[in-house]
């Protein structure tokens, strides 16, 4: 087997170099080398008779018309893709006899191309750097290191919410060496007021007692008739300035992670490099890098994409195929392998009945996804078909996409139909593309008529949902699937706060539910409770690509402002859009000054407050909260409300789509009852309810005809292709290798590759290794590798601190992604981690030989010194959440050789296995409970030298006792990817075998 894997992956490199240097030559020799060759045929179109295609109509085989359309998308891929290594004639027929090979074939894809955003992209960037100098140890060219397939890397993630419309965040300062990043609340005492900025860094404009700028609009930029804030003191900041002001302090505080993408878009070929702040990674694949049909030195073929986060499905909005996977595994899709899957059950999902008035795209994502959860649809793809399907929109269709991992589909496909069409066309697609488009797609099949049934597939299920039953929901308040109807909300908080502590419970007792807590707030006195909404953040990616439900909220808005309505200035309001075009499209609608007015300012195009990039709130409201040991809510337009996730002292989170978010913002209170109490009263006493402000579905569609659609798209791709001024600017090495600087805290050369060898280790087996953590069910990735601020008194704190840096300069984990002496300190430093040896939440555990409780990596470094391998115990959906790579890579520096848990999310999983960790799942109905197991024994597994998929093995421990486990390498790359380490000694070994 691995003199076979040594061939592929010669092959690999044969092509790259032929796909670099000789690309004609490479288009006839995959023709020549393709048993399917004599499917290739010419567009049958006057204007494009030089394109040919692939044509599976060509085989003659009725099994084709019978196939789902997203799996028509696998089949093509396959025979364009054979050449009897990487994907064989057989996976082609396993393919077309989808019926019968269903959750049973292993079948390769090969995308049509690679999608990062910056949080995953820089470290695997990192690691293709570290391979060119691990091969060039070894006398190998570096420059053999290169993507194979299409690349493209958006710089999206490094955007904390500094300014916002009450207070702002210091920046950082002047020679901070590119980091910068508060470890405290800065909002100012009430006695700063009437102070001097004099010459304070970064505050020009004054003293900060002059009155504001004068404005002709109504209150675009003040709140209550106050002024926003400046960093400092108290100075007026307007929306713009805000907007700019984050993206300078972006800029400073990551310029050495931009300096190293800088020379990646040189030094790698087949890399495409998206400039900060242009917008989020899914919202530049919709609006930039979607083609829908790419075309590659003259040959048409669908549009496809693998990317690094699990929301890569938004994608599939628009009739292409694509997920996410693991950064790693990224990283081999990059080079040229293909992606492994098991051929999928597809479930046809039936959309009838017309949408009811007042529910929004959100609306219709959490009701598909109650009815698919309950489906038991895991790791399947879900198809849409139906009458119901053209009453949706492309922005519609993309925030479903967006959605689906939460209900656990592998993909959530939209064929291609008119409506894809139109949407394209208003995004500056030419009329000889889209003809194009539409001549290729009708000629292979994969182009959809929802009106036509005699065209309906078939489905290995099909399930009906009726789209006129959907009502208005918001999701809470700790898990994405625990939906709650806007109507019974109030009641549905009041019983959380009276249950246990548990998914859903808080367990207040009775006498404290309706706890008051006054303080005061800029000179004002206000009161919280249990329900007190403390932050209101209409964020990026979900919601905001789509502009029926982003014109919802900001005419309601406009409606409450024009009511008199205001927002309680201690909430912390945010608006985060996906890209400038959001913003252009509020603008133009004339609803985003009445956002402002409400405190809703325009923070920066990038995800912010959803992961927990949040402006810190208010001193004295925070000593509220924990004097009434309140629970607070945050309500957000995103896909992720886990505990603790925007703020650790606000635990209730919830959901919502932005028109609700503005709603629960100006009541306060996410205890309320929308029809029978009013949002608030306005000056005149009036109360006002949101029936009275929620604008009709025939005004925001009015408005997105007339204003939005025709200009919206034209003006993001002209940002985009005309470049940014701070991104040229950035110097960087023209060298083949990168100059790594060993003073650097961001960007640091990994280890993975030390001792690198042309073979690899003969022996996979682990002998009397401890258990590192024993931990319990829902551990996520949230837990095993942070994203968010780095806390004081963390390993990887101390590390910095090391490095003489502030802690207003530590930034992020997630920012510090390319520095692996930060990102092993820290993980599991969650201080939201369950670790059953300490008995308390937090980053510690037990060195079991001297019994002391200590840091995790502390720990590690104590085992890693003595030569014990470790282990980790889990319970059931280990790694769930986000996609990670920290949280695979971060165990292996551990020292970690394997999990023992009940069951794994499957990303995770892959992620393990990439990194040479082995997944193991204990026995059906049995766990380390059931097996009486301590965590304090030792465990010793051995391996065989000839592994098979899902191996049944033997975990022997130091007490006699011994238990089976099912090793989850579900094939025979897996297999050959453990074997080697990971998949990144597997290719940098490969390399090594092939041109030593």
């Amino acid at each position: 087997m691995y003199d076979v894997a040594c061939v592929l992956l010669f092959m690999l490199h044969v092509k790259s170099v032929l796909h670099v240097d000789h690309s004609l030559q490479l288009f006839s020799l995959a023709f020549l080398e393709n048993p399917f060759s004599h499917l290739i045929d010419t567009l049958p179109c006057e204007q494009c008779d030089r394109l040919r295609f692939f044509n599976p109509l060509k085989l003659h085989d009725p099994r084709y018309d019978a196939l789902p359309l997203s799996i028509r998308v696998l089949l093509e891929a396959a025979i364009r893709k054979c050449d009897g290594f990487y994907v064989k004639e057989e996976d082609v027929l396993h393919i077309l006899d989808w019926q019968h090979q269903q959750d049973v074939a292993e079948v390769p894809f090969a995308p049509a191309r690679v999608l990062f955003q910056d949080f995953t992209g820089i470290p695997a960037m990192v690691d293709l750097a570290a391979m060119r100098d691990a091969v060039a140890k070894h006398g190998v060219n570096p420059n053999l290191v290169n993507p194979e397939c299409p690349t493209d890397l958006v710089i999206d993630h490094p955007l904390p919410a500094d300014l916002s419309r009450c207070a702002t965040l210091n920046p950082p300062s002047s020679d901070c060496g590119g980091n910068g990043a508060p470890g405290h609340s800065s909002h100012p005492k009430a006695s700063h007021q009437g102070d001097q900025c004099g010459s304070q860094a970064g505050c020009s404009r004054g003293s900060c007692k002059d009155p504001p700028p004068s404005s002709g609009q109504p209150a675009p930029v003040q709140i209550e008739n106050s002024p926003l804030l400046c960093p400092f003191h108290r100075q007026p900041v307007s929306e713009v300035e805000t907007v700019v002001k984050n993206h300078e302090m972006e800029l400073v505080r990551n310029k050495e992670r931009l300096q190293f993408l800088k020379w990646c878009s040189r030094a790698f070929r087949n890399v495409n490099i998206i400039p900060p702040d242009v917008g989020t990674a899914h919202q530049v694949n919709l609006e930039y890098t979607c083609q829908v049909v790419q075309e590659r030195n003259g040959l048409l073929y669908p549009d496809s994409v693998i990317g690094t986060d699990s929301h890569t499905t938004m994608i599939n909005g628009l009739g292409v195929l694509g997920w996410g996977v693991g950064g790693i595994e990224s990283e081999a899709v990059m080079l040229g392998q293909p992606v492994s899957l098991t051929l999928p059950k597809v479930v046809g999902c039936k959309l009838v009945g017309t949408i009811y008035p007042l529910a929004t795209s959100i609306d219709i994502v959490l009701g598909i996804t109650k009815h698919l959860r309950q489906a038991s649809i895991s790791g399947k793809f879900v198809e849409f078909f139906g009458p119901g399907v053209s009453q949706l929109s492309a922005p519609d269709r993309t925030t479903i996409a967006n959605m689906c991992p939460e209900y656990n589909a592998a993909v959530s496909f939209f064929p291609v139909d008119d409506v894809t069409l139109n949407h394209l066309q208003h995004t500056n697609f030419s009329e000889e593309k889209l003809r194009q488009i539409k001549t290729y797609l009708k000629a292979i099949k994969l182009f959809k008529s929802d009106q036509d049934q005699s065209e309906d597939p078939q489905y290995s299920e099909v399930i009906e949902i009726n789209l006129g039953l959907i009502v208005p929901c918001v999701s809470g308040p700790k898990r994405p699937q625990d939906r709650v109807a806007v109507s019974s909300i109030k009641d549905d908080f009041r019983t959380c706060l009276k249950e246990k502590v548990g998914f859903k419970g808080f367990h207040i007792p009775q006498d404290k539910q309706d706890t008051l807590v006054p303080f005061l707030h800029d000179g004002r006195e206000y009161n919280l409770t249990h329900g007190s909404v403390v932050i209101a953040a209409v964020i990026s990616c979900t919601n905001n690509c789509n502009p029926s439900v982003m014109l919802t909220a900001g005419l309601l808005a406009k409606k409450a402002a024009l009511a008199g309505l205001t927002v309680k200035p201690y909430i912390r309001t945010s608006l985060a859009p996906g890209n400038g075009m959001v913003t252009h499209y509020l603008n133009v609608s004339g609803v985003l000054p009445y956002f402002s007015q409400l405190g809703f300012q325009v923070i920066g195009y990038g995800c912010a407050t959803c992961l927990g990039n949040t402006a810190p709130l208010p001193e004295t409201v925070v000593d509220a909260i924990n004097q009434g040991n309140l629970v607070a809510c945050g309500v957000l337009s995103g896909s992720r409300n886990f505990e603790g996730r925007l703020c650790d002292c606000v635990r209730a989170n919830y959901l919502a789509s932005p028109p609700l978010v503005v709603a629960y913002a100006i009541a306060g209170t996410i205890r309320i009852d929308f029809e029978q109490e009013p949002l608030g009263v306005n000056s005149e006493g009036k109360q006002i309810f949101l029936a009275d402000v929620w604008p009709s579905r025939a005004e925001v569609q009015s408005i997105e005809e007339s204003t939005v659609i025709c200009t919206m798209f034209k003006d993001i791709r002209a940002r985009i292709e005309k470049g940014n001024t701070f991104w040229d600017s950035i110097e960087c090495s023209d060298s083949d290798q990168f100059p790594w600087d060993f003073k650097s805290t961001y960007i640091q050369c990994p280890p993975f590759f030390n001792q690198l060898a042309r073979d690899p280790p003969s022996s996979q087996s682990i002998d009397n290794a401890y258990a590192l953590l024993f931990l319990g069910d829902k551990v996520t990735t949230d837990h095993i590798s942070p994203a968010g601020s780095i806390a004081r008194v963390s390993a990887a704190a101390k590390y910095l601190q090391s490095k003489r840096l502030t802690p207003r300069e530590f930034n992020s984990y997630g920012a510090r992604r390319g520095n692996d002496a930060v990102m092993t300190r820290g993980t599991f430093a969650s201080m939201k981690l369950q670790n059953r040896f300490i008995g308390k939440p937090g980053p510690k555990t037990l060195h079991i030989p001297s019994g002391q409780t200590l840091d995790v990596f502390e720990t590690s470094e104590r085992y890693q010194r003595d030569g014990i391998p470790l282990v980790i115990l889990a319970g059931k959906d280990y790694g769930s959440g986000s996609s990670r790579d920290w949280a695979a890579k971060g165990p292996h520096l551990l020292g970690v050789r394997a999990v023992i848990a009940e069951s794994f999310q499957k990303m995770h999983k892959n992620h393990l296995v990439g990194m040479g960790i082995l997944p193991l799942q204990y026995a059906e109905g049995e766990n380390a409970d059931s097996l009486e197991l301590s965590g304090k024994e030792r465990f010793s597994i051995s391996m065989p030298k000839n592994v098979s998929p899902f191996q049944e093995l033997t975990v022997k421990t130091s007490t006699g006792r011994s238990f089976r486990v099912t090793a989850l390498l579900e094939n025979e790359m897996d297999i050959v990817f453990y074997r080697h380490g990971g998949i990144l000694k597997y290719v940098a070994h490969n390399i090594l075998l092939t041109r030593c």
